[in-house]
């Protein structure tokens, strides 16, 4: 967490700041784990105060705000992090203000993490280039087709599960999201890419559609530790719509007649309906 429908979630929320001018770059006094802050702050301040907000975009699981001089401040918020126009959860893990030089209500822009995982870059144009060009991140879920979906990953011997995590191949699926989509799909996660049909893979590509919209559509998942929360610092809406995930030994809603099971995949937990999702036959 988050992964592609709570960050969307944030860029819809943070777009309501383009064309709002910056007046100055403010990092609160924090004692617990800092975050990756680059260049350093004195740079980000000569390259940033006084620059509009061109457009707020979305690069996998990160929101892309772009500056008039073509620079693009690049907020990743990895397992905890927050990208807020509203108050936020607390002022303890608050790390970066944008602060705007109108009067204008939200007076600022905002980056929180209460684990200090995630970061914050500035990066020019040849920068962006070279952290998320053509091999380096992969086409995004919302938007890669089928084909490209089959052409990628077919070829891989790997678990299905694990190589839709692979964001070099299609970006901003994680943990979460993965689980809920091969659910939909009926496949069983740890069917390998390289035995899939082509109507399998079709199956799959529309699942991961009607999956990733329909979590935007409420607004991403807050799950049990209430970190994850809208640009409003308002909790998602779609964990209450989850098929499998975190529902171990709770009897599958789609069913009826099995119980959620729970294995590990490449040291992630992984959830599956073994009725719906049968690791063999024509399923």
């Amino acid at each position: 967490m988050p992964e592609l429908p709570e960050v969307e979630t944030m860029r819809r929320g943070v777009a309501a700041c383009v064309g709002r001018r910056i007046a100055a770059v403010a990092k609160p006094r924090c004692r617990l784990k800092p975050i990756r802050l680059a260049p350093s702050l004195a740079q980000m301040r000569r390259r940033v105060v006084g620059q509009r907000i061109g457009a707020v975009d979305r690069a996998g699981k990160r929101v892309l705000v772009r500056l008039e001089n073509d620079d693009t401040l690049v907020f990743e918020p990895r397992m905890t992090g927050l990208v807020l126009l509203a108050d936020p959860p607390n002022r303890q893990h608050l790390r970066l203000q944008l602060v705007f030089d109108d009067h204008r209500l939200p007076p600022q822009l905002m980056y929180w993490d209460r684990r200090g995982l995630g970061s914050v870059r500035l990066m020019d144009p040849r920068a962006m280039a070279l952290a998320f060009g053509a091999g380096q991140l992969g086409t995004d879920a919302l938007k890669i087709t089928a084909r490209q979906l089959q052409s990628r990953l077919a070829v891989s011997r790997r678990e299905i599960k694990v190589a839709l995590l692979d964001q070099r191949a299609v970006a901003g699926i994680g943990n979460l999201y993965a689980a809920e989509i091969l659910h939909v799909a009926g496949l069983h996660p740890r069917r390998h890419c390289d035995r899939l049909t082509a109507s399998q893979w079709q199956r799959l590509h529309r699942a991961m559609r009607k999956v990733l919209q329909e979590a935007i559509r409420y607004e991403g998942s807050t799950l049990s530790d209430g970190t994850y929360r809208n640009a409003l610092n308002r909790p998602g809406r779609y964990q209450n719509r989850h098929r499998v995930y975190q529902r171990a030994g709770q009897m599958c809603l789609a069913c009826g007649s099995r119980k959620v099971e729970r294995i590990v995949q490449a040291q992630r937990a992984t959830f599956f309906c073994p009725a719906c999702q049968p690791l063999k036959g024509k399923a």
